[in-house]
C-alpha cells in the first residue's frame, strides 16, 4: 500500500497533524494530482475552526493547489497523466441546479470546496473532480502559481467583472496578499490604478507594482484625494475591515462601485444617502470556477505578474498558518512539497 505525507485537522479547533496516509485512488470522474505547491490561505481558518456546518473530520486543508496529473478515472476527458493542473476554492459543482444550468457554477446549490468538502493540497497527493481543474501554463512556477488559485482569481475576477473600463480610475485598498496582486492586475487591464493604504511606507512598493498614484489614508481624507481624479469608478476592498469601508464609498465617483473581497466580521456602515444621489453601489465577489482560475493563470503568466511569497515545507504547515494569521507573512505563504 503506497503511502504519502499529509497534514490534517482531526476536529474543529484542532491542531495541524503531520500524518502518513494512503495515497488516494481517483474515482471515475476524478484525477489524482501529485502536489507541487499549495498556498496557505486565511480561508483555511474555516476548516481549522469548523466555521462551516457539516464538515467531516479528519480533513486535509488547502485550496491553492498546483500539481501534476498522476492518474485519471475512467470517465475523465481532457486531462491526462503528466499535465500540470491547479485546483482552487471552487472544488466542483452539481451541473443540475438552477445556477449550474445558467452556467453560474460559483453559486451552485451543492458546490464543493477543495480542502473543506474533500481533502485538499496540504499533502503530497490529492484527488479532485475533473470539473474543478484548471490547466497551468507552461513555465509558470508552481510556488508562484499556487496563490493565484484563490487570492489571484478573486482579485482578477472581481476587477474584470466590475464594469470598469480602460482609463477609468480604479482604487485598490490594501497592500497585502490580495492587494499586491490587485494593483498589478488593474495596471495590466489598463485602469488608472490608485493604491490605497494607511501606511506611507507602502508607497515605493505600490509604485513598483504598477500603481499610477498612491494615497495614504492616514495623511488626510481619502475622498478628497480621489475626487481630484474625478472619483473612482471602482474601488477593490481587499482589507477585511468594515470600519475602513465608509471612506471608500465617499471616494467613489458617480455610478462608482465598491467591490468587497476582503472577508471580516465587522459590518459595513452605509446610509441610503451614501448610495442614492450618485447611484453608487456595494457588491461582493467570490473567487471563480476552474475556467476563471485558468484564465487568471494565463493572464498572470502573460503579464509577468509578480506573486510575492514566503515558502515553507509541508511539515511546517502549522508554522506557516500561524505566521499568516499573525500578519507577519510577506504577502502569501506557500507550502512546497519535497
Amino acid at each position: 500500500m503506497a503511502m504519502m505525507a499529509a497534514v490534517q485537522i482531526s476536529k474543529a479547533r484542532g491542531n495541524f497533524e503531520l500524518v502518513e496516509k494512503r495515497i488516494p485512488d481517483p474515482s471515475p470522474d476524478q484525477v489524482r494530482i501529485k502536489v507541487e505547491a499549495c498556498g496557505v490561505c486565511h480561508s483555511d481558518l474555516i476548516l481549522k475552526d469548523g466555521l462551516f456546518p457539516g464538515i467531516e473530520y479528519p480533513r486535509v486543508p488547502g485550496h491553492e493547489v498546483i500539481g501534476v496529473v498522476d492518474a485519471i478515472g475512467s470517465m475523465v476527458k481532457g486531462f491526462s497523466p503528466g499535465q500540470r493542473v491547479g485546483v482552487g476554492w471552487h472544488g466542483g459543482h452539481c451541473f443540475v441546479c438552477n445556477s449550474c444550468r445558467r452556467g453560474d457554477f460559483m453559486t451552485c446549490d451543492k458546490a464543493t470546496v477543495c480542502g473543506i468538502s474533500y481533502d485538499g493540497g496540504y499533502a503530497q497527493y490529492m484527488v479532485a473532480p475533473q470539473d474543478a481543474l484548471a490547466h497551468v501554463p507552461d513555465g509558470l512556477d508552481p510556488v508562484a502559481g499556487a496563490p493565484l488559485m484563490c487570492a489571484g482569481v478573486t482579485t482578477f475576477n472581481a476587477l474584470r467583472h466590475s464594469g470598469a473600463k480602460p482609463g477609468n480610475v480604479v482604487g485598490i485598498q490594501g497592500m497585502g496578499g490580495l492587494g499586491h496582486l490587485g494593483i498589478q492586475f488593474a495596471r495590466a487591464m489598463g485602469y488608472h490604478t490608485v493604491a490605497i493604504s494607511s501606511s506611507e511606507s507602502k508607497r515605493d512598493l505600490a509604485m513598483q507594482l504598477g500603481a499610477h498614484d498612491f494615497v495614504d489614508t492616514s495623511a488626510g481624507p481619502l475622498a478628497k484625494s480621489l475626487q481630484k481624479l474625478g472619483g473612482a469608478a471602482v474601488i477593490l476592498a481587499t482589507a477585511p475591515s468594515g470600519k475602513s469601508m465608509h471612506p471608500l464609498i465617499e471616494a467613489l465617483g458617480p455610478g462608482g462601485k465598491l467591490v468587497v473581497i476582503g472577508v471580516g466580521p465587522e459590518p459595513i456602515a452605509v446610509t441610503p444617502l451614501d448610495l442614492i444621489p450618485q447611484r453608487k453601489s456595494i457588491l461582493g465577489w467570490p473567487s471563480g470556477d476552474a475556467m476563471d482560475s485558468q484564465e487568471t493563470l494565463e493572464f498572470a503568466a502573460l503579464t509577468k505578474t509578480h506573486v510575492m511569497v514566503e515558502v515553507f515545507p509541508l511539515e511546517k504547515a502549522a508554522s506557516a498558518f500561524e505566521h499568516m494569521l499573525s500578519g507577519k507573512v510577506r504577502f502569501r505563504a506557500v507550502l512546497k512539497m519535497h
